[in-house]
């Protein structure tokens, strides 16, 4: 009883909990965001062009693509946190100042990149060949088949994947204090690290850990749903188009008619644009 009393003590203290949870909630969890969020926005701005000219038939597109994601998809995050943070601290220190948070995006970003471009290339790559012939012949150019049917349904069916990645992202971003923090700009991490090495009592780290749970269980339920509706999708009866003597193909036929149609209504917004 001793040892559980102890245990209990050391990581489940109440009086430390309290004492951390308000800069948790205050300074911890806003930056987590920012940089996670932010990494992740960039990483896929990055990740997309990355997919497309890993997809691509030239070889001087294709090969500088995959030697990017295989060099920041092997090399661990520390280290590129490390080798971006501490490298081209010169420069930022230039141009932003003493605020590590701008480089750490920067290389959380460009991991991520590595990371959402491989995925979106398998999206694309599973894409029907079938669907790049229906938008050229309905008169698309190959660059806007690729941006406006075939890289949006690439996309959708990797959705869950993007998401996955994403809570690798934010549990990542934990990784900057590598960098040096100052008090304002600590995360969920650091703020329950600091706490602990003050205090001797880990119960803040463990709550800086309920903290991430809090922000990636809801995110891997939310991966679980959607794939299933994208596996599955939703049920709908179709009735056929010309009532009960029609063919049982009228429906799909009805269905690509209407696929074929918002193509096509989308390629006259872009040529009006």
């Amino acid at each position: 009883m001793d040892q559980l009393g102890v245990l209990a003590q050391t990581f489940f203290d109440w009086g430390s909990m309290r004492a951390a949870i308000s800069d948790l909630l205050t300074t911890g969890v806003p930056n987590t965001l920012i940089l996670s969020v932010s990494a992740a926005a960039a990483g896929t701005l990055l990740g997309l062009p990355l997919a497309v000219a890993g997809t691509a038939r030239a070889r001087w597109l294709r090969w500088p693509a995959r030697l990017y994601t295989d060099v920041f998809r092997g090399l661990p995050a520390v280290v590129t946190i490390l080798l971006i943070g501490v490298g081209l601290a010169p420069e930022g220190l230039a141009i932003w100042g003493p605020d590590p948070y701008p480089l750490g995006i920067l290389a959380l970003s460009l991991i991520a990149a590595a990371y959402f471009g491989e995925i979106f290339r398998s999206g694309i790559q599973s894409v029907e060949a079938g669907q790049l012939e229906a938008a050229r012949a309905l008169g698309f150019s190959y660059p806007a088949a690729m941006w406006l049917v075939i890289i949006p349904l690439g996309v959708r069916r990797v959705l869950p994947a993007w998401v996955n990645r994403l809570i690798g992202l934010i549990k990542d971003s934990s990784l900057i204090y590598f960098l040096g923090l100052t008090a304002g700009q600590r995360d969920l991490f650091r703020i329950g690290q600091d706490a602990a090495a003050n205090t001797g009592n880990e119960s803040a780290l463990v709550l800086a850990g309920l903290f991430y749970l809090l922000l990636t269980v809801p995110l891997t339920h939310l991966v679980n749903l959607v794939d299933r509706r994208l596996r599955h999708g939703r049920r709908v009866v179709e009735e056929p188009a010309d009532g009960p003597g029609a063919t049982p193909g009228t429906a799909g036929s009805d269905r690509a008619a209407d696929i074929a149609a918002a193509a096509a209504s989308a390629a006259e917004g872009v040529s009006r644009a």
